[in-house]
């Protein structure tokens, strides 16, 4: 699982059945030097590539969220269901300390 920010939205015209009803999020993954700029807005873009991941939550431009990649993604779902990344939370704070 990783922090990020929403950054955007995705539009699409046709979806797989199972995945209607929901939007698609732009996240920018933070890293853990980037973990204090999360409280920032508007939100700082991280270095790492942009993920699009898949939303029932609700999530919008500038929330942190939580998401979960790879095959646990597909986990939530009854059937086979071709996703890379979910949002699996929307976090409303997050204290970070470093050792």
């Amino acid at each position: 699982m990783r922090f990020g920010t929403v950054i955007g939205r995705v539009i699409l015209s046709r979806s797989v059945p199972a995945l209607e009803g929901g939007r698609w999020l732009i996240v920018s993954p933070a890293t853990r030097e980037g973990f204090p700029s999360l409280a920032v807005r508007p939100p700082v873009l991280g270095a790492e590539p942009s993920v699009v991941a898949y939303d029932q939550l609700g999530g919008g431009v500038g929330d942190v969220v939580a998401i979960e990649e790879g095959r646990e993604a597909a986990m939530p779902f009854q059937k086979p269901t071709p996703i890379d990344a979910i949002n699996v939370a929307l976090v409303d704070a997050i204290h970070y300390s470093p050792l």
